[in-house]
């Protein structure tokens, strides 16, 4: 068994089997003492290898994930703690390859039900050797204000309630682990602190024993002492009493005991008083802190069109299901989504007439030739169909826009078709959805003519389409040629792709309504209105 302490504020180790959870709560730990380096040097995950995101206090670091423990210990040889969260059935072969290593002094093994026959060969492996073993069926340990082994001493607050934040001037050695808690709280509070804590495991026999530990503690100037072990309780407290420690009568006096032995020791000069420091705060997670209701967030993204809180989405407020049990179809979907509002059956058939047509133009139109030259490289059906979608400009499909916006402003402004033509004619600018390589006069585009009849027949008003007709004729006596296998192939994903274009679509024209700069965008970071 090793003398004087097994750990110091330079102490680092190797966590075997990881677990978010206890090495976060070490690094914390070591945050709140003060500590300049991580105490977790490398995590070990047999047969995986990379590194594993964690906080030292606000600054996220990058813990290396070792496949073995000869590889951690030949990239950490610094590190010379082995923290065991292996299960039962492997702790034992992990620990003994640990023992092995000559980095490696102390080894701390987690888990209950180690067999004992494979603990007594860990015990003498080590006493051999001269290292520790702390456990089976340990919590672990603490140095105050130095390093604390996984879970040991519990959260943060409790740590910082206890005073293990810095060292105190109490050496403490138990079988349990929850006893370990309550007596680092009852230490803190009349004494000013542990300076050591070790819970050697409540198997039948430890790796190392309450003895082990309360001789080393002889060795360490900052400890108090006390202990002994003996069959029965009765035996103890009468060899203690024998040995002259002090001995309560009972749990409850146990409390006055330690004061009044804290305050003889420290009226005789034998112990000095710590000097008490405030520790810097641990900050919370922000997720915790949002469920636990001390902080609020605001959101970063806002919609209007959708909501999918409930049982089921809904488009501008109304529930997919009831647009299935109506009957609506894609046009209905896409007056919710892009107006936010259900438009006139004349009007959502008009959308759909539009989709119809517009569906294909033939396969030597820049974009579906993009799109064929990409698919035909091998490329999937989404690379392929946004590599046609980029061709969209005011030259291909694009001129919708630019022809809506010139015809409505020459109209608003009553410009005659003449005086519209022959003014964009002096500017420079071609009158935008005007003039096509095959449609001319003589052979005109059915789908316009399918289009104005829908319009006519159902609109209560066609002023603007009326303007640009009126265009089109001026125009026209001018020039002749003006009139501008399944899953394997992916007809699923297609029609996937169509629908969510519509929406995404929607999401677009709602975001350039509402004009809010984009910060981020963190996952369901949504405000949902109406």
């Amino acid at each position: 068994m090793a003398t004087g302490q097994l750990f110091s504020r330079n102490t680092q180790a190797l966590f075997y089997n990881y677990k978010q959870l206890p090495v976060q709560r070490m690094l914390d730990f070591d945050f709140v003492c003060g500590r300049e380096t991580p105490s977790v040097a490398g995590i070990i995950s047999p047969g995986s290898e990379g590194f594993q995101k964690l906080f030292f206090g606000q600054v996220e670091i990058a813990i290396p994930v070792h496949s073995s423990i000869e590889a951690a210990c030949a990239a950490h040889p610094t590190a010379d703690v082995f923290i065991n969260f292996a299960s039962f059935r492997s702790a034992a072969a992990s620990s003994m390859a640990a023992l092995k290593q000559p980095t490696l002094r102390v080894v701390a093994i987690i888990a209950e039900g180690v067999p004992e026959s494979d603990t007594k060969q860990l015990i003498a492996y080590a006493r051999a050797n001269n290292k520790v073993v702390i456990g089976p069926a340990t919590v672990g340990g603490i140095q105050a204000g130095a390093f604390k082994i996984g879970d040991t001493a519990g959260t943060i607050d409790n740590i910082i309630h206890c005073k293990l934040y810095r060292p105190g001037s109490v050496g403490f050695v138990s079988k349990s682990g929850g006893m370990s808690n309550e007596m680092y709280n009852t230490i803190g509070r009349v004494t000013d602190g542990i300076y050591e804590g070790i819970a050697i495991g409540g198997d039948v026999f430890p790796g190392s024993t309450l003895s082990d530990h309360v001789l080393r503690y002889n060795n360490i100037p900052q400890g108090a002492k006390s202990g002994g072990e003996m069959e029965s309780a009765q035996a103890k407290n009468q060899a203690l009493r024998e040995a002259g420690a002090v001995v309560p009568t009972s749990y409850e006096a146990f409390e006055d005991a330690i004061k009044e032995t804290y305050d003889k020791l420290v009226k005789k000069g034998n112990i000095t008083k710590v000097k008490e420091f405030t520790p810097p705060p641990i900050p919370e997670d922000l997720n915790i802190a949002i469920k636990s209701g001390k902080v609020r967030a605001p959101t970063h993204i806002i919609s209007t069109i959708s909501d999918d809180r409930g049982e089921e989405p809904c488009y501008a407020g109304v529930p997919m299901s009831s647009i299935i049990e109506k009957g609506l179809g894609v046009g209905d979907v896409i007056s919710l989504l892009w107006f936010k509002r259900s438009l006139p059956r004349y009007c959502t058939q008009f959308i759909e007439i539009c989709i119809i047509l517009c569906a294909d133009h033939g396969p030597c139109v820049s974009g579906a030739h993009n799109a064929i030259v990409t698919a035909r490289a091998g490329k999937d059906l989404v690379s392929s169909l946004v590599s046609g979608l980029l061709t969209i400009g005011p030259r291909f499909g694009g001129a919708v826009d630019d022809a809506a916006r010139y015809f409505k402003d020459a109209c608003d402004r009553s410009l005659t078709p003449y005086d519209f033509v022959e003014s964009m004619k002096e500017k420079g600018i071609r009158v935008p959805g005007i003039g096509h390589r095959i449609k001319s006069r003589d052979n005109k585009d059915k789908r316009v003519g399918l289009l104005q009849k829908f319009a006519r027949t159902h609109f209560p008003s066609v002023k603007y389409m009326e303007y640009a007709v009126q265009v089109e004729d001026y125009t026209l006596t001018k020039a002749n040629n003006l009139i501008d296998e399944i899953v394997e192939i992916g007809y699923l994903n297609g029609l996937f792709v169509l629908a969510r274009s519509i929406g995404l679509i929607g999401h677009t024209f709602d975001q350039k309504r509402l004009k809010q700069p984009l910060y981020r965008h963190p996952w369901e970071d949504v405000l949902y209105t109406k």
